[in-house]
């Protein structure tokens, strides 16, 4: 019974000495959370089976969120609307220009160094995973929903990656997306997401 009782008192000497370190981590941080907006361009195309494709110029718009885990490691998350695609340009039929638009939630490890005063360079990876809510695909004038039977699915994941700095409340991030769905719907055909991009954000 003894030392059962003094394994008990270890165990919560532990938890308790685990809680204190968290606290005080926690307590470092000025803000645990931090809220933010962004808004960028991507250069999109399609990976895979499709051949002939080219890059096409899109867009994204966000929510971020910055979860301080200790003083320079970050989890980094919130909610984009992006929109992707590719312009397919086969030799024997007509150009072909792809537009999905996703939801996207991106869930990744960050790490800040403090560079100067109130500046930090980020480096961030992850995966993502994304829904798509829209967009067309059209060719010679004529269009249709981009995702369905023998276009895309709608359901997209893959892995991030990306630098950038944060000057103050300003933050500038590049990076690349690289899709691991196959998001082809037809049968025998594999298309994945390819996704550069360049984004200007603003923290609060």
């Amino acid at each position: 019974m003894y030392i059962m009782n003094k394994t008990k008192l270890s165990v919560l000497a532990a938890i308790v000495a685990l809680i204190s370190v968290f606290s005080n981590e926690v307590n470092a941080q000025e803000k645990p959370v931090t809220w933010g907006i962004k808004a960028g361009t991507n250069l999109s195309t399609f990976g895979g089976d499709m051949k002939h494709t080219k890059s096409v110029l899109r867009y994204q718009v966000g929510i971020t969120a910055d979860v301080a885990l200790t003083n320079n490691l970050f989890l980094l998350t919130g909610l984009d609307l992006q929109t992707k695609g590719a312009k397919c340009s086969p030799k024997s039929a007509s150009d072909i220009k792809y537009n999905p638009m996703y939801l996207q939630l991106p869930v990744h490890i960050g790490y800040k160094f403090d560079v100067a005063s109130h500046t930090r360079l980020v480096v961030h990876a992850g995966p993502y995973l994304a829904y798509g809510i829209g967009g067309k695909a059209r060719s010679e004038g004529n269009k249709q929903s981009v995702f369905g039977n023998n276009q895309l699915k709608r359901v997209d994941y893959g892995l991030m990656g990306g630098a950038g700095i944060e000057i103050g409340n300003i933050a500038i991030h590049a990076g690349y997306e690289f899709g691991l769905a196959n998001i082809s719907n037809a049968k025998g055909t594999k298309i994945r997401n390819r996704n550069p991009y360049f984004t200007v954000g603003y923290k609060f």
